[in-house]
């Protein structure tokens, strides 16, 4: 049996599975959805499996019902061939009157939803799965719990492995699964490799919608190149149409980008909306994310030297690679990963928010004293901003690095912590 290295989404798909009766598990391609599922799945149907997949299709059509028969819970892996699978499921879980009957796992949005009629509440439960965090792949320690900075029981002694060339390389590699177990060299083709399929078939098979690999590629390098931002379509079309050699509308780019959130590949970040002391306007544009800085950097035709010669785009996929991260360690305690930013420009990186509202305040930063104390400072003036009488003081403050040899606490009271140690 090959290796599996635990994942975070482990025990949150056990936990789902004793609230519902199904759990849908989103997420990219090889991500690990079907990996983790299969863990603890007590009988599958692989709907690609060349040998069946016809077979599958024409029951899934005829009688699905039959396909939903086995030792539960039962995967259901890449559901999203045939749609009407869902409303079978949704049935059969009703009948059944049990929970924890079945995994659905699929790396993109159904094409064509004229065959779903019910949304799911009540029966489904949802649980996106990212590539790997770097506690979850062994490059981190996990010496900083985010969960301990939330209940205020962290003690900051955390020692950091990674140097700014390991960072360079993790930004590069990605949270491929099966990359953890490769050569460097032959780890960083997996990216590569992975934009490749994107640009030549998978933007164009997730809806059966034909689109040019060459304008694919043009929108991927303008979306790296305004990575962490809040640049609008028009900004992207007016980037791409440089090396366009057809005309290109606004529409056009919705398109392709639409097309790249149904199969997992972007991401972007909420505007986060706090209680203000001042009237000031909050931009509510969502950032530009990818769901793994690997793609960013295959997607710019950039490796681990390029980004040590370039510290300015290093810093911005240095900020993807946190904010999956982060994303994947708020999912396991019920929080999300919001951006703030104003209209006077102040901004914050990363907001974590609870659901019971806690949150806290990062800033991304690759490290050195100069970064460290602007983005201590910048935490400062945002967290000065919030109405403290309308909602609660943040839990921690954190300026969130690539370099450091360790965790710890500024006089401020302001954590410093190198990403190198964190977990969930």
């Amino acid at each position: 049996m090959k290796e599996y290295k635990k994942r975070i989404a482990d025990e949150l798909l056990k936990r789902k599975l004793k609230g519902k009766g199904a759990v849908l598990i989103q997420g990219p391609k090889w991500c690990g959805k079907t990996t983790t599922a299969e863990q603890i799945a007590s009988s599958i149907l692989y709907m690609a499996n060349p040998e069946e997949k016809e077979q599958n299709l024409t029951l899934a059509d005829l009688n699905p019902s039959l396909l939903l028969k086995g030792d539960v819970p039962r995967l259901l892996d890449e559901w999203q061939m045939a749609p009407k699978l869902w409303d079978a499921v949704r049935f059969e879980i009703d009948h059944r009157g049990q929970e924890g009957q079945f995994i659905l796992t699929g790396s993109s949005v159904p094409a064509n939803m004229d065959d779903i009629s019910h949304t799911g509440t009540g029966r489904f439960a949802w649980l996106t799965m990212r590539p790997m965090s770097l506690y979850e792949s062994g490059e981190s320690t996990g010496t900083v719990s985010l969960l301990e900075l939330f209940n205020h029981t962290a003690q900051l002694n955390g020692v950091n492995k990674l140097a700014l060339d390991d960072i360079a390389y993790l930004c590069c590699r990605g949270g491929w699964p099966r990359s953890i177990f490769m050569d460097k060299d032959i780890a960083l083709d997996q990216a590569y490799d992975y934009y490749d399929a994107i640009v030549n078939f998978d933007i164009s098979r997730v809806d059966n919608v034909s689109r040019n690999p060459e304008r694919a590629k043009n929108l991927m390098r303008s979306y790296a190149r305004n990575i962490g931002s809040q640049a609008s379509n028009e900004t992207l079309r007016n980037d791409m149409i440089n090396n366009d050699v057809f005309s290109l509308d606004t529409d056009t780019v919705y398109s392709y980008l639409n097309a790249l959130k149904k199969i997992f590949v972007i991401e972007e970040a909420p505007a986060w909306n706090p209680n203000l002391r001042s009237k000031t306007a909050i931009r509510t544009s969502e950032t530009r994310y990818f769901i793994d800085p690997s793609i960013a950097a295959a997607s710019l035709g950039m490796g681990p030297n390029d980004l040590i010669n370039d510290l300015n785009t290093f810093g911005l996929i240095f900020e993807a690679l946190c904010i999956r991260d982060l994303r994947v360690y708020a999912e396991s305690i019920n929080g999300s990963v919001y951006h703030y930013k104003d209209a006077t420009d102040l901004e914050c990186d990363a907001v974590i928010h609870l659901r019971n509202g806690s949150y806290g305040l990062i800033e991304i930063k690759l490290g050195g004293d100069k970064l460290i104390n602007e983005g201590a400072e910048n935490l400062k003036k945002v967290r000065g901003k919030i109405d403290v009488k309308k909602m609660n003081n943040p839990s921690f403050l954190m300026v969130l690095t690539a370099t450091g040899q360790y965790a710890y606490e500024r006089e401020d009271g302001i954590y410093v912590v190198p990403i190198g140690c964190l977990k969930n």
